[in-house]
């Protein structure tokens, strides 16, 4: 059986997906306008923002997938948000919807499907619809099974590169692909609040099917990382399943399980890649907290640390604090016994059950220091596990974030 193969293509390394990114002039410079979408129609679930006032897009996908079986595919633009905008935000958001509706089924001869929205940069601006309808006609122009990732940067807005990947696997014989795209720099933080992200395959799924994999896919994945602590009003992850390959996925049979693995992957590799492209970032972590009561405890102890203004400073200066680390595992709610606690940094043992290591601080110095670190805590009561990636907090995040509207 095929191990996962990494390819490229992004959303549309799996066969029968079409995506475009052109300029359409809601940004200073760049793409910002994206389509992706399928002639056969797509099986779709999402993920979205836990945030209590999200933008429109966010308000109107949910509406779409809640109502509908099938959707032609996703528009998507940088710049504007589309957020604390009323009454208008809401009809520029259904006018693009349905433009982009509307020429899908043209292009493709088809039924009229609804097409998804995301929308992502300044609060507070009614988006230019008229930009809009036009980047939309050109987008329509440029569809192509190699617009994986101009699509991938026409979402970006603080970032700095793409992040576009894809992977393929074998499922009872046959190839399936699964491909994905995501931005995000800042505003970056768990529980589904953390970018935007598009992820495509040739699997044959249903809704429900889709949802109840992408769950456990984003919650060890998307919702692992932390770059500011900061919830996002706009964000969403999407799964869009053509079936172009035959091949039926089923949680709990093989094929689930199989597809399962792949999906994890993808959005583990694409989530590292949010992490590394922080705004602002010199170096990224990953905390990998073990030995909690429970995985929820470790989930809180991983966050904790991850979040700390503290330990994101001390990563930036490359000081091995350890006295961060168990401050933060201590006002995380998680159960912890300081006679049982344990810190490594790299493969430098800094605590052991409670007690300092003379020389840890000196030795981890190294390792603190590297492009990627990685701290181990050991709370030494179970068997729960957890880990979470963030990056350092520098100069230049905050500059980017005091500049950000000028």
């Amino acid at each position: 059986m095929m191990d996962l193969e990494w390819v490229g293509g992004g959303v549309t390394a799996p066969p029968g997906f079409l995506a475009a990114g052109v300029r359409c002039g809601l940004k200073s410079k760049g793409r910002d306008l994206g389509l992706l979408g399928s002639p056969r129609g797509c099986a779709a679930a999402g993920l979205f923002t836990t945030n209590t006032m999200p933008g429109w897009p966010v308000v109107l996908s949910r509406e779409i997938l809640a109502e509908c079986d099938k959707v032609a595919g996703v528009v998507a633009n940088s710049g504007v948000s589309n957020v604390a905008t009323g009454a208008a935000g809401l009809a520029a958001a259904k006018e693009m919807s349905s433009a982009a509706a509307t020429l899908f089924a043209d292009l493709w001869g088809s039924d009229e499907r609804p097409a998804l929205v995301a929308q992502t940069g300044i609060i507070g601006e009614v988006p230019a619809i008229d930009r809009i309808r036009s980047g939309i006609a050109d987008a329509g122009l440029s569809l192509s099974e190699d617009g994986g990732p101009d699509f991938a940067e026409a979402i970006m807005t603080t970032d700095t590169v793409p992040k576009s990947r894809a992977v393929r696997l074998e499922i009872g014989g046959s190839v399936v692909t699964v491909g994905g795209a995501a931005k995000g720099a800042g505003m970056i933080a768990p529980n589904m609040a953390t970018m935007l992200a598009f992820l495509t395959t040739d699997a044959a799924l249903t809704p429900d099917a889709a949802r109840a994999l992408l769950v456990p896919a984003v919650n060890e994945s998307f919702n692992r990382i932390s770059i500011d602590g900061d919830m996002s009003t706009s964000d969403m992850c999407l799964l869009l399943a053509n079936g172009e390959s035959a091949v039926a996925v089923e949680p709990g049979a093989e094929s689930g399980r199989r597809f399962a693995q792949a999906l994890a992957a993808l959005c583990e590799a694409l989530a590292v890649d949010l992490v590394r492209d922080a705004e602002g970032v010199t170096r990224i972590c990953r905390v990998d907290v073990l030995g909690a009561a429970s995985d929820d405890d470790a989930v809180r102890a991983a966050r904790a640390v991850a979040e700390s203004p503290l330990v994101k400073s001390a990563l930036f200066g490359s000081d091995p604090n350890w006295g961060r680390l168990w401050m933060a595992v201590g006002k995380s709610g998680a159960r912890a016994d300081a006679s049982r606690l344990s810190i490594r940094i790299g493969d430098v043992s800094v605590l052991e059950t409670g007690t300092p290591k003379p020389e840890g601080k000196r030795l981890a110095a190294g390792p603190m220091g590297e492009p990627e670190v990685r701290i181990t805590i050991d709370l030494g009561l179970g068997d729960g596990r957890a880990h979470f990636w963030f990056s350092d907090l520098t100069y230049e995040y905050v500059k980017i974030n005091a500049e950000y509207h000028t």
